[in-house]
């Protein structure tokens, strides 16, 4: 994944989504983030690192091979049941699908923000 500026258009798709998840706080930018925003007021806390994906209906393993990177960048974050690290794709059409990092791979999320298929 490129390390370019953020979009904030896609910052500004996504926080329209959270009112649905909790309060949006968003993150300094920096090459140190390891996140774009926390989603708070609610159980989990949630810390959220947001990316273009070109293919968004890729599978769980593509998904975690091509955005290795920012997956590693989320993992030093505790991971607690209080806690979610999530990574939030976004398709050049609007279209956008939600993991939770666990530590034995990712799960994916509904637009709710609770895990699909469960």
């Amino acid at each position: 994944m490129s390390r370019e500026p953020r979009s904030y258009r896609a910052l500004k798709d996504g926080c329209e989504i959270t009112p649905l998840w909790g309060t949006v706080q968003v993150a300094e930018y920096g090459p140190e983030s390891r996140y774009d925003f926390t989603i708070t007021e609610t159980l989990p806390v949630a810390f959220v690192r947001m990316r273009f994906a070109g293919r968004i209906l890729a599978t769980l393993e593509e998904i975690a091979a091509n955005f290795h990177d920012d997956i590693l960048r989320l993992r030093p974050i505790a991971n607690v049941a209080a806690i979610s690290r999530e990574l939030w794709l976004r398709s050049k059409h609007g279209t956008w699908r939600f993991f939770r990092i666990e530590n034995a791979g990712l799960i994916e999320l509904g637009r709710d923000g609770r895990p699909l298929g469960v």
